[in-house]
Formats: structure tokens, C-alpha cells, sequence
């Protein structure tokens, strides 16, 4: 259990914090009702749909960036253990990569990474 000390002392800070800005927002806020029947864009009045700003064209872009950032996700380990394992980590590290490089040659491919 003392290893997990440390861990439950930070949850402990992280909850506290939580609660210590959900308290002072409490204490400042000035009416109970907020006005919900209206947007907020610097006072103006809105004249089009949140979703309608963003073209489709992103979607595929917001993808992949998620795809490659999942990458780092899995990276981040494999360093750690890179040491331990030896040429066997750094070979599926490799053919890790590579599936990676194939799709997005695929992206690539298909028009994925066009702007225009």
C-alpha cells in the first residue's frame, strides 16, 4: 500500500482542486438562471449554425491526426522497455511504423491530405 501513496495523494490534490473551484464558483456567480435562449458572440447576434463553419474536408485531416497521435500514445511505452527487450522491441517498433507509413500512403492516395 505505500507504494500507492503518492498516487492517492495526488487524486487527493486533483479532487480538492475540483472542489475548491466548484466552491469559489459557487461563491461569485451572479444570477442561478443563465440565458440560454440567446448565443454569445461578442454581443452580436448569431446569423449561422456552429457546425456550419467547418467544412467536411477537415474531417478526414482530424482522423488522421488522431490516428498519429494514438501513435505517440503507443511510442511512449515502447521506450521504456525498448532497453529490455533489445532488437526484438525495436523490430515491432519498425513494423509498427510501417503499417503506419502504408496508411498514409493510403490517405495520401485517396486525397485525404489535399487542401483544396
Amino acid at each position: 500500500m505505500d507504494s500507492y501513496g503518492p498516487a492517492l495523494a495526488l487524486l487527493a490534490v486533483a479532487v480538492g482542486a475540483v472542489l475548491v473551484v466548484y466552491g469559489v464558483s459557487a461563491l461569485v456567480q451572479v444570477g442561478r438562471t443563465p440565458v440560454v435562449t440567446e448565443g454569445f458572440l461578442s454581443g452580436a447576434p448569431v446569423t449561422e449554425h456552429a457546425v456550419s463553419r467547418y467544412h467536411v474536408r477537415w474531417y478526414p485531416v482530424t482522423l488522421l491526426f488522431l490516428a498519429f497521435d494514438m501513435e505517440m500514445v503507443f511510442m511512449y511505452p515502447w521506450v521504456l522497455v525498448v532497453a529490455e527487450l533489445g532488437l526484438k522491441a525495436v523490430a515491432e517498433m519498425f513494423l509498427f511504423l510501417a503499417v503506419l507509413m502504408a496508411a498514409v500512403v493510403y490517405a495520401w492516395r485517396e486525397g485525404a491530405l489535399r487542401w483544396t
